[in-house]
C-alpha cells in the first residue's frame, strides 16, 4: 500500500494505523481453536459446535488486535520510541502525523468498548469466566506497550495472548473443557506468532537499545535472535507432530509446508541482517503465520 500523500485522519490513515497485516496473528489462534473444537465436538455428550460463538471469538480477536495496534501506535510515539526519522519498520500513524493524538485517544476508547461489547456475549456460551478473560486481555493490551515490552517480556506475552488464551478459550467456549492437545496446539501457535515479534525486535535492536527498550534481542544479541527465530518455527512443528502423528498422514505433512517457508525466511533474514530491508521478512513472516493456521486447521480436520 502506498504511504504517501495521506490526509490526516483519513480512512487510509486509519487503515494503516489498524495494521491489517497483523490480523493474521489474531485470526490464526481462533482458526486452530475452532478446528480443534469442531473435531472434538462429537466426543462430548450432547456437544454441538456453535458457529455464532466461533464468529464472536474471531471478531473479539480482530477488535482486540486493532485496539492493541492503536495503543502501541499512540504510546510508542508519546514515549519517543517511534521516531519518524530513525524508524526502520513500517511507518506509524501518530509518528507520521497521519492521525492526531486526540483522535487516536478516542479511537482507543472506541475500539476497547467495541471489543467489550463483542466479547460480552461469550459469557453466555462459555460462562462468566469469559468476562474475566476479556478484562485481562484489555488490561494487558495497555500493559504490553507501556511496560512489559520494555522489560523483555513481550515474547512471553505473545505465547499467552496469541497462543494459550485465544486457542484454549475458543475451544472452551464450545466444549467447556481443555485437554492436553489444546494446550500443545496453543503453545505451538504462540511460538509461530512470536516469530513476528522476533523479526520486529531483530530489525529494531539498535534503536531499541538506545531507547532503553530491553527486548529479548537486545538482551541476547543479534545472533541469538536469529537462532530464536529459527527455533520457534521448528519447535512449533515438533509440538504439532506430537499430536498429529496418529491421524491422517497429510495432517503431519501439511505443517511441513510452513516449516519450509519459515526456514527460507530465516535464511533471508540472516542474509539481510539489518536495516529496513528486513521489512521483507516481516511481511513473509505474517504470510507464514497465516499458512501455518491453514495447514494446522486443515490437518486437524483430516484427523
Amino acid at each position: 500500500m502506498e504511504e504517501t500523500n495521506i490526509k490526516t485522519n483519513s480512512l487510509k490513515a486509519w487503515l494503516l494505523a489498524a495494521r491489517p497485516k497483523t490480523l493474521s496473528g489474531a485470526a490464526v489462534p481462533v482458526m486452530i481453536g475452532v478446528a480443534l473444537a469442531y473435531c472434538d465436538a462429537d466426543s462430548y455428550f450432547n456437544a454441538d459446535f456453535n458457529w455464532k460463538a466461533a464468529l464472536l471469538c474471531l471478531l473479539f480477536a480482530f477488535t482486540m488486535q486493532i485496539d492493541a495496534n492503536f495503543i502501541n501506535d499512540f504510546f510508542d510515539f508519546v514515549n519517543g520510541t517511534d521516531d519518524a526519522e530513525t524508524r526502520l519498520g513500517p511507518r506509524r500513524a501518530c509518528a507520521q502525523g497521519w492521525v492526531k493524538l486526540d483522535a487516536m485517544k478516542r479511537a482507543i476508547a472506541l475500539t476497547t468498548c467495541i471489543a467489550c461489547v463483542v466479547g460480552l456475549p461469550l459469557a453466555y456460551y462459555g460462562g462468566l469466566e469469559m468476562i474475566g478473560v476479556g478484562i485481562i486481555c484489555v488490561v494487558f493490551a495497555f500493559l504490553y506497550t507501556t511496560f512489559f515490552s520494555y522489560q523483555g517480556m513481550g515474547d512471553l506475552l505473545v505465547l499467552v495472548f496469541f497462543g494459550l488464551i485465544p486457542v484454549s478459550c475458543t475451544y472452551y467456549v464450545q466444549l467447556h473443557t481443555v485437554n492436553w492437545q489444546v494446550f500443545l496446539a496453543s503453545i505451538a501457535c504462540g511460538l509461530v506468532i512470536d516469530a513476528l515479534l522476533i523479526v520486529n525486535n531483530f530489525r529494531d535492536r539498535d534503536n531499541d537499545r538506545l531507547a532503553g527498550k530491553n527486548t529479548i534481542i537486545v538482551k541476547l544479541g543479534a545472533e541469538a535472535g536469529l537462532q530464536l527465530y529459527l527455533g520457534v518455527g521448528i519447535g512449533a512443528v515438533i509440538l504439532g507432530i506430537s499430536f498429529w502423528q496418529h491421524g491422517h498422514p497429510l495432517a503431519t505433512l501439511l505443517p511441513i509446508i510452513y516449516l519450509v517457508l519459515h526456514i527460507f525466511t530465516y535464511l533471508k533474514m540472516k542474509h539481510i541482517y539489518q536495516g529496513k530491508a528486513l521489512n521483507l521478512c516481516l511481511g513473509e513472516t505474517a504470510r507464514n503465520i497465516f499458512i501455518y493456521g491453514l495447514c494446522v486447521s486443515l490437518g486437524l480436520l483430516l484427523l
